[in-house]
């Protein structure tokens, strides 16, 4: 497990210091040149682990894909072992505050079937992540991975499901109020969140079934800015305002308007800006004030994320789900801080400290520069198996399925080409010189 910690410590060392490509961590010999990897790993070995980390049985793997294609079988297989020890860790050592928040996060990704596309996202292609935050400081309480099609389905919708299934009464209790945007609002949903004792206070879209409309003393365009109309449907409460556009927000837990203002630039027509307070209703204030839990959260994630390009679909979340264990292990430092009535160290502090611990070394250490390799390390070329054979055909046996294809190409390619130093297979032909890409020129 040490050296397990210590290539997790390089993988959020990677986040602190960007480098185009892997391999320039371990380029010696040029200004650009890094020492502290080299030392406490050889390139060759955060590779291979890097192609072997699993975060589920291999067999287990292999059963579950026998069944693709059909209803049993389960696309998130290799997350799940993963992803439950996350979430749980997630329940189990934070206890959130009364206001959270229910997003979507968007993990980079193309080429995958379980990719999703959100236009307003800046990551606009990739694996879509349901998410539950504490609208506070951005701790991700709960999250699910969306496989393109419905985890839990019961006949209200994807928007219903995935809010219900984020919500853990059994962790949670009830008394909370839920943050959500339009695409989770709808009357049944917030009406069923009430009767659990769940406050619910988000933006809906008018033409959502079963919203109230009335054409009676309705806003129009030409309606003055701060203008505000409400109705009320037993404890739901819809109000529309008039800011630089129609705002329309669903609450069950405020009351209409208590004197808050909303201040704004406004150009008047000789084209000189000033100031101006419009009144704004109750449930539009606290909308922007407590919807940032997941935005927050996502912006936390991104400073000093773990993401880089990798071949395999669920290594991109695994990276991920190591975004979230230290971002939250952060926010919980800052918690402990607080209570403690001491200053919390900074996130890049907090960072560089955690790296430290998980590789074994000090920050104040200095690093050495890396050792010379002996000349059993020494990367050369070794068959083993024959090249020919009596009737003309490739010999089958000790071939191996080649690491550089099967990572930069994602193919099976059989190569009787193996590296003893790095012990893996790699071809070695003049139109595929895999093992010369599997070790490029560090000078």
């Amino acid at each position: 497990m040490t050296e397990f910690y210590k290539y997790i410590g390089l993988v959020f060392y990677m986040g602190m210091i960007k480098l185009d490509h892997i391999t320039d961590y371990w380029k010696r010999n040029t200004i650009f040149s890094v020492l502290f990897p080299a030392e406490l790993m050889a390139r060759d070995r955060y590779r291979t682990i890097s192609w072997n980390v699993h975060m589920s049985d291999p067999d287990e793997d292999r059963v579950n894909d026998a069944k693709r294609g059909t209803s049993a079988h389960d696309r998130l297989f290799r997350l799940k072992p993963l992803m439950n020890t996350i979430q749980n860790a997630c329940k189990a050592f934070y206890h959130p505050r009364r206001n959270i928040g229910v997003g979507e996060r968007m993990v980079a990704r193309k080429g995958h079937p379980m990719r999703q596309s959100m236009k307003d996202k800046q990551t606009k292609w990739g694996f879509k992540l349901f998410v539950l935050a504490d609208s506070s400081n951005g701790f991700t309480l709960n999250l699910s991975v969306y496989n393109g099609k419905n985890n839990f389905p019961t006949g209200q919708g994807l928007s219903y499901d995935s809010v219900m299934s984020l919500i853990d009464r059994r962790y949670l209790g009830s008394g909370y109020h839920v943050y959500m945007n339009k695409f989770y609002t709808s009357p049944k949903l917030f009406k069923d969140l009430y009767a659990s004792k769940f406050g619910a206070c988000g933006t809906y879209r008018d033409s959502r079934r079963d919203c109230p409309r009335s054409d009676v003393n309705a806003l129009t365009k030409k309606s003055p800015r701060g203008t505000y109309r409400w109705i009320r449907d037993g404890p739901l409460l819809y109000v529309e305002w008039m800011d630089a556009r129609q705002v329309s927000v669903c609450s069950t837990i405020h009351a209409v308007y208590t004197g808050d203002a909303a201040k704004r630039r406004v150009k008047s027509r000789q084209g000189v800006c000033s100031s101006q307070s419009f009144p704004c209703p109750s449930p539009v204030v606290e909308y922007n004030k407590f919807m940032g839990g997941v935005y927050l959260s996502d912006q936390l994630i991104q400073y000093y994320t773990a993401q880089h390009t990798t071949v395999k679909w669920y290594r991109k979340l695994f990276l991920h789900f190591l975004d979230i264990a230290a971002t939250n292990a952060y926010l919980l430092h800052k918690e402990l801080m607080q209570n403690m009535q001491k200053n919390s160290m900074t996130h890049k502090a907090f960072m560089e400290e955690l790296i430290a611990q998980l590789c074994g070394v000090s920050l104040k250490t200095p690093t050495q520069k890396a050792p010379v390799k002996s000349s059993s390390q020494v990367h050369k070329p070794v068959c083993e198996a024959e090249l020919n054979t009596d009737d003309g055909k490739k010999e089958r046996v000790n071939r191996k399925t080649c690491a550089y294809c099967r990572m930069h190409r994602g193919k099976q390619t059989k190569t009787p080409w193996k590296c003893k130093a790095c012990d893996v297979y790699l071809c070695l032909l003049p139109e595929r010189n895999c093992f010369d890409a599997w070790h490029p020129e560090e000078d």
